[in-house]
């Protein structure tokens, strides 16, 4: 559709999207007080939470990483959609009726793919659903569920499906949807051949895979006749623009509330894993699609875990008993370090993953092997021990060597003294011998890391950073033109900002005594001028004052500062009162006064009071009535109880 969405129509989806419960599609928020939210950010690394949203204020914002803006801001970062398109999503999923014009400011409709991508996966898997059910080849795809333990109810929860093993049935279904051969292949859906379009899955089982939100953005393929061209058994959708493997989890959709309630997720290797997993009461299960689990699966979980130091849970990764497994166990153990929850692993002895176990021991069986699980760096430990020869004394050597990097970097320093003993009983080396070869290895530290984490400002300290590149902000980026805004010699203008943006109806009255001059960042005066330009606090109606003030903001750091500012918390006990807004407003006009008169008395001291008894005198005078105008606002400022 062309043109431009209208304003209002913008404002309304604003309105209506409630943050909070956006945002909590990624992330999982606890109560911050104050009326604000926290958890850990979406978008970079922390250990402690620094994500804050605010609903009254329907705005977020990270003081770690600086990222922050209202809800269409957020699924823009979080989604990677362009502006217009996000605004379509959220309109459709809260009920506004957008209207479109060709006149105007606002944005016009891009060419994003995303929204029609979307669509088609989800036609393509009511399809596939559909299908499963139909007579003819469906019925050796309900064979290969029935044979593992999963009835019609369980294909319906898991809305598996069978592609029909004609070449282009889905692409001729597509078609008459209105779908265009581009938008077919981009998807993944289709592919192209000298001999025209085809389907890309043929003949398979089917697996939605879902994104945290519930969208289906691809699907898992599980090969079923031996004629089948394609050897691979488990054929995935391609890295297309709404289908990142490396970003997405099987089940995370189904699990995610499972996961932050129980604090604890489910790592296990196949969909049929993790179909066994939720029906056998495990149902915080996940699956990685078609990749191993790598960092970037390790944020989502962090993410859905609130895992940081303050709130400790758990991962559970189940592998096969075989060598891959073992190699797949010692990749987890790898990326241990990114979770401050603990991790564990959980490996039938007889080497079954969850469906078998299900399908030959039950329900109950599963719910033992997780309840079984084991300290990953055991089991790893013992892995690695496996490989010597324990009765040679050079092999014992060898091993508590190699032993001694993984107890080195056990996180909890508590417990390495523990493990340095269980290593010693394992191998048959004096204790003390073990703990030398530890604290060498501790001394040598792990392997350089990508300086890719940053560090969490206090919310107090952070207030609108732009955010650089990470590996930029800590090699030390070039200085900025601009004072860096944390500074405290800025907590007074910062703080009588936060008081205007977050409270106009208290300080309308008050604003229009501060002026530039109150204000010895530019930006922040940048801020105070956007206040200024749309009416002041007192024209601050209805729920969009902040937005429109972004929209008057003369630059992108203006921009970053207002959204800072309208969710750092108040220093305040409680609501405000209108002497602490008044208070908070009159401190830079006490501190402006202080500089004016410290200029003065300097020109003062500059001046001979007898041949230049006319200028001495009205500075004289004028220092007078600053000192007065002064101590009028200090009254107000401690009336105020700051």
């Amino acid at each position: 559709m062309a043109g431009r969405i209208r304003e209002e129509d913008i404002a309304l989806v604003r309105e209506r999207a409630r943050i909070d419960e956006v945002v909590s599609q990624h992330v999982t928020l606890r109560s911050a007080g104050g009326g604000s939210m926290k958890g850990l950010c979406p978008f970079h690394d922390e250990k402690s939470p620094s994500f804050h949203v605010t609903p009254a204020k329907q705005f977020f914002h990270c003081f770690g990483c600086q990222e922050g803006g209202d809800v269409i801001d957020f699924v823009m970062k979080i989604e990677g959609l362009a502006f217009t398109d996000t605004v379509e999503r959220l309109a459709g999923r809260y009920g506004v009726q957008l209207r479109y014009t060709e006149d105007g400011p606002g944005p016009r409709r891009d060419s994003s793919q995303r929204p029609r991508l979307l669509e088609a996966h989800r036609l393509a898997a009511e399809f596939y659903v559909d299908r499963l059910g139909a007579a003819g080849a469906a019925q050796a795809g309900r064979q290969f569920l029935s044979e593992r333990g999963f009835d019609k109810a369980a294909a319906e929860l898991f809305t598996v499906g069978f592609a029909p093993r004609g070449g282009d049935e889905l692409y001729r279904h597509l078609r008459q949807k209105g779908f265009r051969d581009e938008e077919l292949v981009a998807s993944g859906l289709v592919g192209q051949s000298g001999r025209g379009a085809y389907d890309r899955f043929r003949g398979r089982l089917l697996w939605p895979i879902r994104e945290v939100s519930g969208e289906v953005v691809g699907f898992g393929a599980r090969r079923l006749f031996d004629d089948d061209r394609i050897e691979a058994k488990y054929l995935n959708t391609p890295e297309t623009p709404i289908y990142k493997k490396s970003h997405l989890l099987y089940g995370v959709d189904l699990a995610r509330r499972e996961i932050a309630r129980r604090k604890q997720a489910v790592v296990v290797e196949g969909y049929t894993d993790v179909m066994a997993c939720h029906l056998s009461g495990v149902e915080t299960a996940v699956a990685t699609c078609g990749t191993a689990f790598g960092e970037d699966h390790g944020r989502v979980l962090r993410r859905l875990l609130l895992d940081h130091e303050q709130f400790r849970g758990e991962v559970i990764f189940t592998f096969d008993g075989d060598e891959a497994g073992h190699r797949a166990a010692l990749r987890a153990f790898q990326g241990d370090q990114q979770f401050v929850a603990q991790t564990y692993v959980a490996i039938e002895p007889d080497g079954l993953d969850p469906c078998d176990v299900r399908l030959a021991k039950g329900d109950a069986a599963v719910r033992e092997l997780v309840a079984r699980r084991v300290p990953l760096y055991r089991f790893v430990l013992k892995n690695v021990l496996s490989r010597y020869d324990l009765d040679r004394a050079d092999a014992r050597v060898d091993a508590v060597r190699e032993a001694a990097g993984l107890v080195a970097s056990v996180r909890d320093r508590s417990k390495i003294d523990a493990f340095a003993r269980e290593l010693s009983g394992m191998v048959g080396v004096d204790v003390d011998e073990v703990r030398r070869e530890v604290h060498r290895a501790a001394a040598r530290g792990p392997a350089p890391r990508r300086p890719d984490r940053q560090v969490a400002v206090p919310p107090e300290q952070a207030v609108g950073q732009p955010a650089g590149p990470p590996a930029q902000q800590l090699a030390g980026p070039p200085a900025p033109e601009r004072p860096d805004l944390r500074d405290p010699r800025f907590e007074a203008e910062r703080e009588a900002l936060q008081a205007v943006v977050q409270y106009p109806e208290l300080s309308a009255e008050q604003f229009g005594e501060l002026g530039d001059e109150d204000f010895t960042h530019p930006t922040l005066a940048g801020v105070r001028r956007a206040v200024e330009s749309v009416g002041g606090p007192a024209a601050a109606t209805g729920g969009d004052w902040v937005s429109r003030l972004r929209d008057k903001a003369e630059d992108e750091q203006a921009q970053h500062a207002l959204v800072a500012l309208a969710v750092a918390p108040l220093r305040s006990k409680g609501e405000p009162t209108a002497r602490l807004v008044e208070a908070l407003l009159a401190r830079p006009q006490e501190l402006t006064a202080l500089r004016r008169i410290e200029q003065v008395k300097s020109r003062l001291q500059r001046t001979n009071p007898v041949e230049q008894q006319a200028d001495y005198n009205r500075m004289f005078g004028e220092l007078m009535a600053l000192e007065q105008h002064c101590r009028a606002l200090r009254d107000r400022v401690i009336g105020g109880g700051i």
